[in-house]
């Protein structure tokens, strides 16, 4: 498996694992404006051609937010998404940012523990901040 930045060669699969992952997904659009943006940075996990895995970072200076962190459903919990993450986060790092920031569902259990794993800490609650299902937003910081 590499880590590498997202391609446009990448956005088929990317947009399906996008689809597949969230209840409100980000269209072909949005990833394509992505790559071009300066202030994007997104990544994927990547065998044989095939995305296992997708994340970005939206940096504002010397922070960034996590976002769009998707695995295909047959990859789970394989520590895929870690690996991902930790390449990124130390990419991120060498480019001068010093604190990053995400949101999770407050059920997504596995998540949060991965996050906390990689030195994340629960700083925060939004109500009822994701819909389709309604759910609250556990805020993380890693600084």
């Amino acid at each position: 498996m590499i880590v590498r930045k997202m391609e446009e060669k990448d956005l088929d699969q990317v947009c399906q694992l996008e689809a597949d992952t969230f209840s409100r997904p980000w269209r072909r659009k949005d990833f394509e404006d992505a790559i071009r943006e300066k202030y994007y940075c997104f990544y994927v996990a990547a065998e044989d051609n095939i995305v296992l895995a997708t994340a970005g970072l939206i940096c504002s200076h010397d922070e960034a937010d996590i976002t769009n962190v998707a695995v295909l459903p047959a990859y789970r919990r394989r520590g895929i998404a870690r690996s991902l993450l930790r390449q990124m986060l130390a990419e991120a790092k060498t480019n001068g940012i010093k604190a990053f920031t995400l949101e999770v569902r407050a059920g997504n259990l596995a998540a949060i523990q991965m996050y906390e794993s990689l030195g994340f800490v629960r700083e925060g609650l939004r109500k009822e901040f994701y819909d389709l299902p309604c759910e609250d937003a556990v805020i993380m910081w890693k600084r």
